[in-house]
């Protein structure tokens, strides 16, 4: 063995860096012998490889290992978290254009919602982040037509029957109204497609407008639609320490009566 593969990093844990997907997913490329190292098939989990002095590929593409980013960005309204649209419309990654390392989006908000969305190249850590199993949860400010009850509130934390099955919120409460709309802060731990809408829209309220406001501990009120800043290394601390532990592992706190001043994990 080189002394430059002795020195490395494993094998996928680089795959993973590179955004390749989960140390898991990345393990399953090397043992089906997707996976090259300086042209031979390499399918021993415990290689370690060193892509300065190395060419590694999956699949025949060049495995290229960029220093780690990681961008908080306040989405606006019409604009996709797609990286890739062939009716050419507005993308997030538009919008971070000037940032050089390809980034891709941490979960998905649908293009008429809008807030904080995270972007990277760290796919480890992103699809931590968007796992369920690891329960970060995301809180949103809801505007709704009309006036939602208690009832619909109580309902919405025990849960809703949506085609796939019955989700539920972690919290929710009225924070407000406008006319003839309310104001409900909403905390998730799932991202399904358009959860929000579709819960709300069975019992019989129209979602008006929507804005991711924090991500696990990350939030900030100073970013304007479409403006973006890096996180700080502390903030990355955070993250990575959130996740450190599945949810279903934490040890968690005993239920509030009053469900209404839940916040999320």
């Amino acid at each position: 063995m080189s002394e430059a593969a002795t020195q490395g990093e494993r094998l996928q844990k680089v795959l993973a860096r590179a955004g390749f997907g989960s140390r898991r997913e990345c393990e399953v490329f090397i043992v089906q012998g997707r996976v090259r190292v300086d042209g031979r098939v390499v399918t021993e989990l415990g290689t370690r490889v060193d892509v300065n002095q190395q060419r590694v590929d999956v699949d025949g593409q060049l495995v290229r290992v960029e220093r780690a980013t990681y961008v908080l960005l306040n989405k606006p309204r019409g604009v996709l978290t797609t990286n890739f649209d062939p009716a050419g419309r507005p993308r997030v990654v538009d919008l971070v254009a000037e940032i050089p390392q390809r980034l891709f989006s941490v979960g998905r908000l649908d293009r008429e919602s809008e807030g904080l969305l995270l972007l990277t190249n760290d796919g480890e850590l992103a699809n931590r982040l968007a796992h369920p199993r690891f329960g970060v949860s995301k809180t949103y400010e809801v505007q709704v037509a009309g006036r939602p009850t208690q009832e619909d509130l109580a309902q919405l934390r025990k849960g809703v029957q949506l085609s796939e099955g019955r989700v539920r919120v972690d919290s929710v409460r009225s924070i407000g109204s406008h006319g003839q709309s309310t104001m409900l802060e909403i905390v998730l731990s799932e991202g399904r497609n358009r959860e929000i809408r579709r819960m709300l829209a069975q019992l019989g309220h129209k979602v008006m407008r929507l804005r991711r406001t924090r991500i696990g501990p990350i939030s900030d009120r100073g970013l304007k639609p479409g403006q973006h800043r890096k996180l700080t290394p502390q903030e990355v601390e955070t993250l990575r320490r959130t996740i450190a532990r599945p949810d279903s592992l934490r040890k968690k706190p005993p239920r509030s009566h009053d469900s209404t001043r839940r916040r999320g994990r």
